[in-house]
């Protein structure tokens, strides 16, 4: 057996070990996105969504302040101010749909279903940007789609109205995706961060100033801090995980977040998913990490020509 060349072991351990450090930080940016999400749900108690959503946007926000801090005015050059500033509107959106869902329905359940946001991507790819989408991948979509109807069950008598902002908060997640991809070529990332996360907060302003009411107590105060701190703390991670390791490795940890949010749905509100809801999700995990998987091999086969 050849064994490994001496010249070649110092350039690949730290290779291999910044693509370690990059999964594990992906999988704690996760792990933070889904205490967020259920200190969410907790707060909705006591305030009402629009509040919820502005004070977890300034977590966010908070990034976009320290990038600016960090790399100075240059950060926020941008050739299509229209589409970055579109994007923030859309993340807003999406945020806000998603925590109106969750004040009604189980945080597992929402995340499962919030995972057809890969599948609307693909659709959305294929409409708008004209990508190719071969036979594989549309199979791969169908599946998902199915794996969502499992989790949802609509007309037996289980349904929630509210899980279809769950599906609207995916639209309009996969629309900022779309406008990701857009703007990938001609912006650099920490000047699509700064402008989503201001653009999100400016939106958000004029319906919480309308629902606006002081939180009842320290105890909601300290909830608010640590809603924003990991919104912001995740977003942090997942940046710093991207630049460590290749998206394609570190993308489907996303697939985490339905363990993390079942975890937290059992210790904090009492709330386990049933045996359907957890089919629903394996179906709705295995396609999309598919989905993944033949993006990857796709964009192989685009290197090789």
């Amino acid at each position: 057996m050849n064994e490994p060349s001496a010249a070649h072991l110092p350039a690949e351990a730290p290779q291999r070990n910044r693509t370690m450090l990059g999964i594990g930080l992906m999988m704690l940016g996760f792990l933070f996105f889904a205490v967020s999400d259920a200190i969410a749900k907790l707060l909705t108690h006591d305030l009402h969504p629009f509040q919820v959503v502005w004070f977890r946007q300034l977590g966010l926000f908070s990034v976009g302040l320290w990038l600016l801090a960090s790399r100075g005015l240059p950060i926020l050059r941008t050739r299509r101010i229209g589409f970055q500033i579109a994007r923030g509107v859309v993340a807003a959106g999406s945020s806000a749909c998603f925590v109106f869902a969750i004040s009604f329905v189980p945080l597992a359940d929402a995340v499962a279903v919030s995972f057809v946001a890969p599948f609307i991507v693909t659709v959305l790819g294929a409409l708008i940007l004209r990508e190719h989408v071969g036979v594989r991948r549309w199979m791969a979509v169908t599946v998902g789609f199915i794996g969502t109807l499992i989790v949802i069950r609509p007309g037996l008598g289980l349904f929630h109205p509210a899980i279809l902002l769950v599906i609207v908060a995916a639209g309009l997640f996969a629309a900022r995706q779309i406008l990701s991809r857009i703007l990938g070529p001609l912006d650099k990332t920490v000047t699509t961060i700064a402008y989503t996360s201001a653009a999100s907060v400016a939106v958000l302003t004029i319906p919480t100033l309308l629902v606006w009411h002081w939180p009842s107590g320290p105890e909601a105060m300290v909830l608010i801090f640590f809603l924003a701190a990991t919104a912001g703390a995740g977003e942090v991670m997942v940046i710093r995980a991207l630049e460590l390791a290749q998206a394609v490795t570190v993308a489907p940890l996303q697939y985490t977040m339905i363990v993390w949010s079942t975890v937290l749905g059992w210790a904090i509100f009492a709330q386990l998913p049933d045996q359907w809801t957890l089919a629903g999700a394996a179906i709705i995990m295995a396609s999309g990490l598919y989905t993944l998987h033949r993006e990857r091999v796709i964009a192989r086969q685009q290197e090789r020509k």
